[in-house]
């Protein structure tokens, strides 16, 4: 039990020491520079015209415009038959509409469901 004891002083003694050591503070700093404000602003005017040098497409330039071959009104009606299409990726999207079999009419069936929604054999 002491032996324990003894060696769990020693470990949190050596963890005193070791977090005794941790930096210490040095004050502010101080710049020691040669150039003016109006060079440092200059130099990031003119650093920040060039672009981000280390992006993705920093070398690419200017991209051209994108021109179409179709007028305005075509490319609408175009985009319109598209969205009514559905979504042409989905499941189902080549199996065109869905047509059930003696379709009835709508006041047909709206006047059955009231019924059925007012008949006393539900409650």
């Amino acid at each position: 039990m002491k032996t324990s004891q003894i060696l769990g002083a020693i470990v949190l003694s050596v963890l005193g020491v070791a977090s005794a050591s941790a930096e210490t503070y040095q004050g502010v700093q101080t710049v020691n520079s040669v150039r003016t404000r109006a060079e440092v602003a200059a130099e990031g005017a003119q650093i920040a015209r060039a672009g981000n040098v280390y992006g993705d497409v920093a070398q690419a330039g200017v991209t051209p415009a994108r021109t179409s071959a179709l007028a305005r009104a075509d490319l609408r009606n175009e985009a319109v038959a598209t969205a009514r299409a559905g979504n042409i990726y989905g499941d189902g999207a080549q199996q065109g509409v869905l047509a059930l079999a003696g379709q009835r009419d709508r006041a047909e069936v709206r006047a059955e469901a009231r019924a059925a929604a007012r008949a006393p054999e539900l409650f």
